[in-house]
C-alpha cells in the first residue's frame, strides 16, 4: 500500500478509456434488474397490487402513509412538510421522519390513480431496480465488460440489506440509489476531471438534496464512508503531490459550486426539520436504544436470522408475515471471490480503495455493547449522529462488495481474453482493450468470468431463495374506515383500538387508503415515545395499554381518569374500537372487552354498534368518568359469552351498573 497514488487509485489520466458499449447495454440490465425485482415481488402483481402489498401493518403501514400524505396535501393545497392528521393536534413533522418525500411526490399520480398501496408496491419493486441501475452505471465506468457491471449491480441492488430492510418498507434505505451516483460524481470531481467543474458540483449538490428527501440517516452515512475514502485518497496523494497541485483548482470549484448550490437548496428543508413545526428534538429514540442493533460477524457467513421469539412477536404486532432474514449475509464464495481478486491483481489500487472503505464500514457496523472500543462508542454521544443505528453502515460494505466483486469479475474476463493474468487495464500497452480476439477465446473468457461470478453470487441467491417471492397479503381496512369514516370529513379527530401509538399501527393504513378523512391521534415512529406526549403522558399510556400490552392496563380510578383527560386535551371527536373477528391476529386489541369497558369508564357511557365497530361519538359532550374500584373493569372484562359481541356486551354492562355515580 505504500505506492498507493491518488492518480493510480482510478486508473485513469494518461491511460486508454474503457471501450463504451452501446446504449443498448443499460437497457438490457433495465430489463434483467426489473424481471428479477417482478420474481421478488411476485406475490404482489399476480394479485390486486392496489389492496395487497407485504402487510397493512407496522412499518409497512407507516410507509403507506408516508406515500399517500404527499398526493393529498398537493391536491388539497397543504404542506407536504407537515401534518396535523397524526399526532393531533401537535401534528408530525415528516422532514424530521424518514417520510421519503423523494418518492411520494413524483408517486403522486400513482397515488390519486390507484391509492396508497399501490404506490408502495410501485415504491418497493422500483427500489432494488433502481439501486442495482445506480451500481451498473458506476462500474461501467471502470470496467471493460458489461456483465461484470451487471453481476455488481445486482449484488448491490438485490443484496440481504435491501431485501430485508424493504420486508417492512425501509425505503429510506431500500431505495440506495444516490451512494453510487455519488461516487461516480466524486470520481469524476477528483480525478477524472473531463468535464466542467460546476457542472459536476451541481450534480453532487443535486445527488446531496435528492438523499435528503430520501432518507437524512443514509445522507450522514453516505458522507462519512466518502469522507474516509477521500481521506485514503489524499494521504495516497502525498505521494504525488505535484498531481494534487495540478487538480486542485478544479475540485475547489467544483466543491464550492457544489456546496453553494447544497447550501441554498437545503437551507429551508435543514431548517424545518431541525427547528420546525412538531420537529424532534434530541435522541429520535431512547438513549438506551442508539447505539444497539450492531452486526453480528456469524451473520456474514452463516445467515443467522432473529431469533424465533422476535418473529413471533412481529407476526402478532404488525411485522413482516413472511421468514424473516439476516440482512448481513455475504457468504463464503462471496468472501473468497473478493479476497482471491485483491491478491490476484493487488496492483489495482481502485480495489483497495475500496475495500479499506469497506473493512471501516464494517467496523462502524458494530455497535457499543462491544468489550473493545468501536465507533458508535463515540457516535452515540455526537448530536443528529447519534440517531444512527449501527448496522445500518452494511449499506456501504455492501457498496464496496459489490464494486470488488465486479471489478474482479471484470478482470477474469480480461485475462483470460489477453491469454494471461493481465494486473490492470491499459498497463504496458499490450492489454487486451483493443485487440481482435478470436470468437472462441471471448467465449472462454466470458464463460470463466461467469463461473467466478456464479461463485460468488449463488449463495447469496440461495439464501434470498427463502423468501422469494416476497410473502405479501390482502390489506383489511374495517368496514366502519371504508363506510363511515371515510366521510367524517374535518374537524373530526379520531382515538382507534387498537391505537397507532404502541406497536400496532394499523390504523395508518385505515386512514391513508380512505383518504385522510380525519384526523387521528397518534401514530407510527418516535413520536410516539411516553417522554415525548408531556402531560398527557399518563393518559397515553393508560391508552396504549388498553390498546395493547403485555401487561394488561391496571384499571384504577387514576387510570381512568388520566385517559380521560387525554382524550378531552387531544379535542378526540370519536373513539373507534372495530371488530377484529376475521381479521389478522396484527390488528388485534390485547382485548377488546378490556378495551370496550375501559373506555365506557373513562367517558361515562357504553358505545353503539356501528358497521363492525364499537363508536363513541360526540366524546368531547361526554359525561364525567364513571367511579370504579381498582380492578372492577378488569373484573367485568372477564365474564365470558358464546361470542365476542355479547361478551363485550355483558362488560359493558357489567362496568356501568358497578359505577357509583358520576363526579360533578
Amino acid at each position: 500500500m505504500t505506492n498507493l497514488t491518488m492518480e493510480d487509485a482510478t486508473e485513469t489520466r494518461g491511460l486508454p478509456k474503457r471501450r463504451r458499449g452501446p446504449a443498448g447495454a443499460t437497457l438490457w440490465a433495465s430489463a434483467a434488474y426489473l424481471i428479477v425485482s417482478l420474481v421478488v415481488w411476485w406475490n404482489v402483481w399476480s394479485s390486486h397490487p392496489t389492496t395487497t402489498t407485504t402487510c397493512g401493518c407496522g412499518d409497512s403501514s407507516e410507509f403507506t402513509w408516508y406515500l399517500g400524505w404527499p398526493a393529498h396535501a398537493i391536491s388539497h393545497g397543504l404542506n407536504p412538510l407537515y401534518s396535523a392528521d397524526l399526532f393531533h393536534p401537535v401534528g408530525i413533522n415528516l422532514l424530521s421522519n424518514t417520510s421519503v418525500l423523494a418518492l411520494g411526490v413524483p408517486l403522486a399520480p400513482v397515488t390519486w390513480a390507484f391509492g396508497p398501496v399501490a404506490t408502495l408496491n410501485v415504491a418497493l419493486t422500483l427500489a432494488p431496480v433502481l439501486s442495482a441501475l445506480a451500481m451498473f452505471w458506476l462500474l461501467r465506468r471502470w470496467v471493460s465488460w458489461a456483465p461484470a457491471a451487471w453481476i455488481g449491480g445486482l449484488l448491490y441492488g438485490f443484496s440481504p440489506f435491501v431485501l430485508v430492510e424493504l420486508t417492512d418498507a425501509h425505503l429510506m434505505l431500500g431505495m440506495a440509489v444516490v451512494p453510487p451516483l455519488l461516487v461516480g460524481t466524486l470520481d469524476e470531481l477528483l480525478i477524472r476531471q473531463e468535464r466542467k467543474p460546476v457542472r459536476v458540483g451541481l450534480t453532487l449538490a443535486a445527488l446531496l438534496v435528492l438523499q435528503f428527501f430520501l432518507g437524512t440517516e443514509l445522507l450522514v452515512i453516505t458522507v462519512m464512508m466518502t469522507a474516509i475514502g477521500v481521506l485514503v485518497l489524499l494521504v495516497a496523494g502525498l505521494w504525488r503531490r505535484d498531481v494534487l497541485a495540478d487538480r486542485a483548482r478544479y475540485v475547489a470549484t467544483g466543491l464550492g459550486a457544489g456546496a453553494g448550490a447544497t447550501v441554498v437548496l437545503l437551507a429551508y428543508p435543514a431548517w424545518f426539520a431541525l427547528a420546525g413545526p412538531a420537529h424532534l428534538q434530541g435522541s429520535v429514540w431512547t438513549q438506551g436504544y442508539l447505539g444497539l442493533g450492531g452486526i453480528d460477524f456469524r451473520s456474514y457467513f452463516l445467515g443467522d436470522a432473529p431469533s424465533a421469539g422476535y418473529a413471533r412477536l412481529a407476526r402478532r404486532v404488525g411485522g413482516y408475515q413472511g421468514p424473516t432474514l439476516s440482512g448481513q449475509y455475504l457468504g463464503v464464495g462471496l468472501v473468497a471471490v473478493v479476497a482471491a481478486g485483491l491478491l490476484l491483481w493487488w496492483r489495482d489500487r481502485k480495489m483497495w480503495l475500496f475495500a479499506i472503505v469497506g473493512a471501516v464500514s464494517v467496523w462502524f457496523s458494530i455497535d457499543i455493547l462491544q468489550t473493545y472500543w468501536v465507533p458508535s462508542k463515540v457516535l452515540v454521544r455526537v448530536p443528529l449522529v447519534q440517531n444512527i443505528i449501527p448496522s445500518r453502515f452494511l449499506a456501504v460494505t455492501y457498496l464496496c462488495v459489490a464494486v470488488l466483486l465486479g471489478l474482479v469479475v471484470d478482470h477474469v474476463y480480461r485475462a483470460i481474453l489477453g491469454g494471461r493474468w493481465s494486473l490492470g487495464p491499459g498497463e504496458s500497452g499490450r492489454s487486451a482493450l483493443g485487440q481482435v480476439v478470436p470468437g472462441s477465446r471471448e467465449l472462454l473468457s466470458a464463460l470463466v468470468a461467469g463461473v467466478v461470478a456464479l461463485l460468488a453470487v449463488t449463495p447469496v441467491i440461495s439464501y434470498e431463495a427463502q423468501n422469494t417471492p416476497m410473502t405479501a397479503q390482502g390489506v383489511v381496512v374495517p368496514k366502519w374506515f371504508t363506510e363511515v369514516g371515510s366521510r367524517l370529513g374535518p374537524g373530526h379527530v379520531v382515538v382507534t383500538v387498537p391505537v397507532p401509538i404502541g406497536l400496532i399501527q394499523s390504523a395508518l393504513t385505515w386512514q391513508a387508503v380512505t383518504g385522510f378523512p380525519f384526523a387521528m391521534v397518534g401514530g407510527g415512529g418516535p413520536e410516539g415515545l411516553i417522554s415525548r406526549a408531556g402531560r398527557e403522558a399518563p393518559g397515553q399510556a393508560a391508552l396504549v395499554a388498553t390498546s395493547f400490552s403485555f401487561s394488561p392496563v391496571t384499571t384504577t380510578p387514576a387510570t381512568i381518569d388520566h385517559l380521560r383527560s387525554a382524550l378531552d386535551e387531544w379535542g378526540v371527536t370519536d373513539v373507534v374500537i372495530p371488530d377484529p373477528t376475521g381479521t389478522p391476529l396484527y390488528q388485534h386489541p390485547g382485548s377488546v372487552p378490556l378495551a370496550v369497558g375501559v373506555l365506557t369508564a373513562a367517558l361515562g357511557r357504553g358505545p353503539r354498534w356501528q358497521a363492525d365497530a364499537w363508536v363513541w361519538n360526540n366524546v368531547k359532550v361526554s359525561p364525567a368518568p364513571l367511579e370504579l374500584p381498582p380492578g372492577q373493569v378488569a373484573a367485568c372484562a372477564g365474564t365470558t359469552g358464546t361470542e365476542l359481541r355479547r361478551e363485550v356486551s355483558a362488560t359493558v354492562t357489567c362496568v356501568l351498573k358497578a359505577g357509583r355515580g358520576t363526579r360533578s
